[in-house]
């Protein structure tokens, strides 16, 4: 099956400025930020892709260069049949309709002197040449649709609740029908009481609406629930990649390993060996030669030092370390 999206080879580099550009370079190190260094992946039609990782270690400027809200340094996105990285503006605006984002905190991204029915609108505006009455009924049914009341249309930001704005955040993403979502870490900014409720709206939606989503997160239980399959990041690059049921029975990368064996579980007589990287995540100005995890990794050895590439080590299960036999 054709993959909806592809991404081919992404990177995004930060240049630094000032004093610290200039130390860098009388030490010989680089000025730029290596946010994001070749990352691949696609992405089916009515499939959802986990993104995981630390704070840090590129996932959300990966989703901001996939929707071209960042320029990318290097690579290629395509959806479909159409190249994200080579259209001009107006190519660009006619794709905002298919490619929509659900920002991680609600309240940042709701315009405070806006009604909730205004909002949700005006992707119908920007996007299509319905009438207003068109619009309006469009406006009226997502927000059944996310579980907000008609009474909710006239109501302003400071008046919902945390939960109660993330379904307007998912409302208008949703309303001018794209085929492409990405989840910016949708529920992070709410209380436990509200995510699973969001997740549960999320996983309805994309079975009504037939969405493909590319969810972002930190929350490793939350992914396991919604991802088909799951790609792990460290520092700007993917180092596995594969289902999501194959990920939590048999991770196979030392980092993925060290993710797992953090999350907590809810047997207090449960015991489960922990698996501890040594040392702090180096500087992606000053990123290591070899695999990125060797300076932390209690089984590097000395061939960790070469160049290394996510590769198929099973079928449908890519890993990029030495270590791992294919």
């Amino acid at each position: 099956m054709r993959p909806l999206l592809r991404v081919e080879g992404l990177a995004k580099n930060f240049p630094m400025r000032g004093f610290g550009a200039w130390l860098d370079a009388m030490r010989g190190r680089g000025s730029d930020v290596r946010a994001v260094d070749g990352v691949s992946f696609d992405i089916a039609t009515g499939e959802t892709l986990g993104l995981v990782g630390e704070s840090g270690c590129g996932k959300s400027t990966v989703a901001r260069c996939v929707l071209r809200l960042v320029e990318p340094t290097s690579g290629s996105v395509r959806l479909d049949a159409t190249d994200v990285t080579s259209v001009d503006a107006a190519g660009l605006q006619r794709l905002r309709r298919s490619m929509q984002m659900v920002f991680q905190d609600p309240t940042a991204a709701l315009n405070p002197r806006l009604s909730v029915r205004q909002m949700v609108e005006e992707p119908l505006r920007l996007h299509s040449d319905a009438p207003a009455r068109e619009r309006r009924e469009k406006t009226d049914a997502m927000l059944v649709a996310v579980g907000l009341g008609l009474e909710f249309g006239d109501r302003y930001p400071h008046e919902l609740s945390g939960g109660q704005k993330q379904r307007v955040n998912i409302a208008r993403a949703m309303v001018t029908d794209p085929r492409f979502v990405v989840l910016d870490e949708p529920t992070s900014a709410l209380d436990v009481s509200l995510r699973s409720r969001i997740i549960l709206l999320l996983e309805t939606l994309r079975e009504t609406l037939g969405l493909s989503y590319l969810f972002i997160s930190h929350d490793i239980a939350t992914v396991k629930y919604l991802a088909h399959r799951v790609a792990v990041m460290y520092l700007g690059v993917i180092v596995e990649l594969t289902d999501t049921r194959e990920l939590f029975a048999r991770p196979l990368h030392p980092y993925t390993k060290a993710l797992l064996s953090a999350v907590p579980i809810p047997d207090p007589e449960a015991h489960r060996e922990r698996l501890v990287l040594a040392g702090e995540v180096p500087s992606p100005i000053d990123v290591p030669a070899g695999c990125r995890l060797r300076g932390r990794c209690p089984f590097a050895q000395a061939v960790c030092a070469e160049p290394v590439s996510l590769r198929e080590v099973a079928p449908d299960h890519f890993v990029a370390c030495h270590l791992v036999a294919g």
